[in-house]
């Protein structure tokens, strides 16, 4: 009998159907209404993941992007693999995002909860294997954001009864509609120190005192004194700046003690480019691998650039009193793409992070978000394209638009009325609005929007974490979409179900 090869698929996406394992019954748990509650949102969600093919479609994208990188046939075996990690990517990243848990947290709640292991499909007869925080924060970035767009608007499409041919696929009781939609815009704050020009100094020089710390770990030394007492120096000068404010003269000595920290810092720099060039040229003879050792050389290369800016800051501001323009400010020594926002409002004057616009329709269902990068425009310039977006998604025509004064303009009242969609916009005249508030339906959405902004704070509060603590531009996309997604089905699983589904719960 000759050699007989394993069984290979195609380089294209194709989505294996394999028999599921067995898998235990949940026990019976009585006198607990929470956990119900809970049970029956997770049961509703995974019907709506599983009937909407929102599952499917976030798999095919992850093995479409999986086959791309492999270069080449892959067998079956690791094709199913795959897909298996894809679903429990899925349903573990929601299930996180849901309970608001990190990695660490929500590791240790799947090993402690039946409920939770059956969700994840780790459930076994034999051994339960639950994913570490290292496999939760790797299915965090399992699909880009532009992936996620797609499931999100696959989710939306079922909702909405867009797919062609048979009944409601989710069971509702009546199709999500986008007819009546309702606009925003908010900060998403960025997980940084409140960007005092001398703290960024103070961040400087513990980054790279810890890092060279860790180099002479590894076996790469250079002549210097002690890494910790450079710390403790910092640390020293630091407190002498908090307390500078409360003196007699403070502004001189808050000068004083900025040339000091200038002076710590300038010697800290020399130390870390030293241990840099030599992590650089003789990684080898460290117990370091290459990989290893270009992540401590980036993190430092980081620090080192943005080094000279932030001292100019603050000599600038501090001892030169002088304004520092918002283009030219640097508010962080490790997020580069977060802005300076002014938001005008009690409490938060000032924001720092990144402009979200967010659109609902009228269940609280959010059918379209983008997190702007650069300096955000004017809100009235995000109006057009954000309806267009959602019509494009779900393919379905909006008939009203409301959103507050910010997005009022002359071009955004004419677009609106050629394409034929009532303009709910607050008008930013105050006579102009007491005459249109005498409009029965302008006044009901008007009244509508309001609820916007509680949507707005339940989603940065609730589905995105306070503070959101993913780091960089590209991560803070991803983890918005991971929100957006489990928002909308925690709100979809919240709808009435349709006459039928309810007699078959309870006759069940």
């Amino acid at each position: 009998m000759g050699f007989m090869p394993k069984k290979t698929i195609p380089p294209i996406a194709n989505i294996i159907v394999f028999q599921p394992e067995l898998r235990p019954v949940l026990p019976t748990i009585e006198g607990n209404v929470d956990y119900q509650e809970f049970r029956q949102q997770l049961e509703r969600i995974e019907e709506i993941l599983v009937e909407g093919g929102v599952e499917r479609k976030f798999v095919q994208l992850s093995m479409e992007g999986w086959v791309k990188k492999g270069n080449g046939p892959c067998r079956e075996k690791q094709a199913r693999n795959f897909q298996i990690h894809s679903m429990r990517a899925l349903r573990c990243n929601i299930a996180r995002t849901l309970l608001g848990e990190d990695f660490r947290g929500m590791s240790c709640r799947i090993a402690d909860s039946a409920l939770l292991q059956r969700f994840c499909l780790v459930d076994r007869l034999d051994v339960i294997r639950v994913p570490s925080k290292s496999a939760l924060e790797r299915y965090s970035k399992w699909l880009g954001a532009q992936e996620m767009r797609e499931v999100i608007e696959s989710l939306l499409c079922a909702a909405c009864d867009c797919n062609p041919g048979g009944p409601q696929v989710l069971n509702l009781e009546e199709p999500l509609g986008i007819e009546e939609y309702f606009l925003d815009t908010s900060c998403v704050k960025a997980n940084v120190h409140f960007p005092v020009d001398w703290v960024l100094l103070r961040d400087a020089a513990r980054t790279l005192v810890k890092a060279m710390i860790l180099i002479r770990k590894h076996g790469i030394k250079h002549r210097m004194s002690e890494p910790q007492g450079f710390l403790k120096a910092m640390n020293r000068l630091s407190i002498q700046m908090t307390h500078a404010r409360r003196q007699a003269e403070s502004k001189k000595e808050r000068k004083r003690v900025l040339r000091l920290m200038k002076r710590q810092v300038k010697v800290i720099a020399a130390h870390a480019r030293r241990h840099r060039r030599l992590l650089d040229e003789g990684w080898q003879e460290s117990d370091l691998s290459r990989k290893q050792a270009e992540q401590i050389l980036r993190r430092m290369d980081g620090i080192l650039h943005l080094l000279p800016r932030a001292q100019k800051q603050a000599h600038e501001r501090i001892i030169g009193e002088r304004l520092v323009n918002n283009a030219d400010k640097v508010l962080s020594l490790y997020e580069r793409e977060i802005r300076v926002i002014v938001r005008g409002k009690a409490g938060a004057e000032v924001e720092f992070g990144n402009t979200l616009v967010l659109g609902e329709q009228a269940d609280g269902v959010i059918v379209d978000w983008k997190l702007i990068c650069g300096q955000a425009p004017a809100d009235s310039r995000l109006l057009v394209e954000s309806i267009q977006r959602v019509e494009r998604a779900v393919e379905k025509k909006i008939k009203s638009s409301a959103a507050d004064r910010g997005f009022e303009s002359s071009n955004n009242v004419q677009w609106l009325n050629g394409q034929g969609i009532y303009n709910a916009i607050c008008p930013r005249d105050s006579k102009e609005l007491k005459a249109r508030l005498g409009e029965p339906r302008f006044r009901r959405l008007q009244q509508r929007r309001a609820q916007t902004e509680a949507r707005l704070a339940i989603f940065k509060n609730q589905f995105l974490g306070k503070p959101m603590r993913a780091k960089g531009f590209g991560h803070r996309e991803k983890q918005i979409a991971w929100g957006v997604l489990t928002h909308n089905l925690w709100v979809i699983a919240r709808l009435p179900v349709a006459v039928e589904e309810k007699a078959l719960q309870k006759a069940a």
